[in-house]
């Protein structure tokens, strides 16, 4: 009886061995998942932040160099255009991730994030580009003013 005793508690502790080992991977999994919806969600914020900070950099340096700020040129429509056309995407990136992350396997999430940073990343030097314009702009609209002021 013994025996049989001995074996029913081996054949218990690896079954339990082997339930807490499964439930472990499905925790880590679960998390993994929550990370990258949560890391997801991040990116989608941080990039709709650059789109609008990019629109709006644009809108104002036309402003300053412009006639007549109210009317677009043709560079800035083009200008906009493509920066709506990225926040419709993103607004599209939001919506999947609305209606299929839950359901969606841990690549699919794997790959709309590498996405998003890939966007993000071509953004970044366009962005600096556009501070850099832009600071240039205002140093070149002081020196014009300080000139003026001198005569």
């Amino acid at each position: 009886m013994n025996s049989y005793l001995s074996l029913d508690v081996a054949l218990f502790l690896a079954l339990l061995v082997v339930t807490v080992g499964v439930a472990l991977l499905q925790r880590r999994r679960l998390a993994r998942r929550g990370r990258s919806l949560t890391n997801m969600l991040d990116l989608a914020d941080r990039l709709e932040a650059d789109l609008k900070t990019c629109r709006s950099g644009l809108k104002q340096a036309h402003a300053v160099m412009s006639l007549n700020p109210d009317l677009p040129a043709a560079s800035e429509q083009d200008a906009l255009h493509a920066i709506d056309a990225g926040l419709r995407a993103l607004l599209q990136q939001r919506l999947w991730i609305r209606d299929r992350a839950p359901y969606a396997n841990q690549h699919e999430l794997d790959q709309a994030t590498n996405a998003m940073h890939s966007t993000r990343d071509r953004l970044q030097p366009l962005l600096k580009a556009l501070t850099q314009a832009h600071s240039d702009l205002n140093c070149a609209m002081r020196e014009h003013i300080r000139r003026d002021s001198e005569i």
